[in-house]
């Protein structure tokens, strides 16, 4: 990995890291903020973030306030980006379609599986990679996410528990079969088998798949995507149904973005720094 940029924060470093990925084809970029511990090359538990629709890295480094939490806690925080990029993969016109909008799967669809192959860079090369270079703790690893981002924290711990053991995220996209996006995003990616995309939603995953610990969903009540695309009154009754541990927080007069997310942040990053010890 090359380090292309670094910014002193919270006794930290806040840096930008590209490589060239033989899974997805193109040159990636991930953000990785390195507290004070992991300067000084101790092993520290390690959060993945991944981001929404139409965001990079870039949204949660500089709006979600995630440094000074991961500070407090001796974390090192990853915010990968949220597809691959370049004038050579294909993208769509549609801001919920294509670049910055992976759904953080591997696509099997022509043109979209040629770069596309979001699971397998996140659950295998990028943490191989960072445990290569960095002081991560590859049993201590936990992901969070927002929106789409959330989808993918939600599914990819479902689906790959042996490498994220800890699992959170805001807003997520609970029921992605059954919202217009993901039927949207699937459709495109996975192609018309509806098979193919019950295993890649978390309410049909958590039943398949269980989970051995608690997750934990923090939702605005403001929020315009609550009903018709996030649906995590779904996800509650499929974790009910599976015994699986939810705790869901529903939160008065907050919306879907960033002022959202940096108000409890925190919390957040406390939740998986418990689970990660």
């Amino acid at each position: 990995m090359k380090l292309i940029s670094k910014a002193k924060a919270f006794g930290g470093e806040q840096r930008v890291y590209r490589h060239q990925s033989k899974v997805t084809g193109t040159e990636m970029e991930c953000a990785v903020f390195m507290p004070r511990q992991a300067l000084e090359g101790f092993l520290c538990p390690t959060l993945f973030y991944l981001s929404g629709l139409t965001c990079s890295w870039e949204e949660v480094t500089m709006q979600g306030l995630p440094q000074m939490h991961a500070a407090k806690h001796g974390m090192i925080f990853v915010a990968p980006d949220t597809s691959p990029r370049g004038d050579n993969v294909a993208d769509d016109s549609a801001y919920d379609l294509g670049q910055a909008a992976s759904f953080y799967l591997n696509a099997s669809e022509q043109p979209w599986a040629d770069h596309y192959q979001m699971e397998d860079y996140l659950t295998s090369e990028l943490p191989a990679l960072l445990v290569d270079a960095l002081p991560v703790d590859e049993d201590a690893i936990g992901i969070c996410g927002h929106s789409m981002g959330g989808h993918g924290a939600l599914t990819l711990a479902l689906r790959h528990p042996s490498v994220f053991h800890s699992v959170s995220a805001f807003a997520p996209i609970t029921n992605p079969c059954a919202c217009p996006w993901g039927r949207k995003a699937f459709e495109v990616y996975l192609g018309a088998d509806e098979s193919l995309w019950q295993t890649h939603d978390a309410c049909v995953l958590v039943g398949t798949a269980g989970w051995k610990g608690d997750i934990l969903i923090d939702q605005g009540l403001a929020d315009e995507y609550l009903e018709e695309q996030l649906k995590p009154w779904a996800f509650e009754k499929a974790c009910r149904e599976a015994g699986v541990d939810l705790t869901l927080r529903l939160h008065g007069g907050y919306d879907h973005y960033y002022h959202f997310i940096a108000s409890f942040m925190a919390d957040h990053m406390e939740w998986h720094a418990l689970r990660l010890e």
